[in-house]
């Protein structure tokens, strides 16, 4: 009886020690697991980070063309609404230049 015993005491010993090996290769897993979710979380957090900024960027350069384009067509109107021929063109800049230094608009 006493072998049963002892054999049991000593299986119960080797069961003792598996369950703690298994619970720390489960704790090594879990770490390993937690290790690995948190550099996925960061890269998805830097690829989103990347790709906003490609955006913003691609944004910001089709307002830029889209504001030179505004700015061209404007111009072309313009250019095709106002005709001033050169005489006035330049009776019109010496006005602007004698009201802008202060000799008024009577020749003097």
């Amino acid at each position: 009886m006493r072998d049963v015993i002892q054999r049991m005491l000593e299986a119960e010993a080797e069961a003792k020690g598996i369950v703690s090996q298994a619970e720390a290769e489960a704790d090594r897993i879990r770490a390993e697991a937690r290790r690995r979710a948190q550099e996925a979380a960061e890269t998805a957090r830097q690829n989103a980070r990347d790709e906003a900024e490609r955006l913003l960027a691609d944004a910001d350069a089709d307002a830029g063309r889209q504001r030179e384009e505004a700015l061209r067509r404007a111009v072309q109107r313009i250019d095709e609404e106002v005709h001033i021929d050169p005489d006035r063109r330049a009776e019109a800049v010496d006005a602007l230049v004698r009201a802008v230094a202060g000799e008024g608009t009577d020749g003097a």
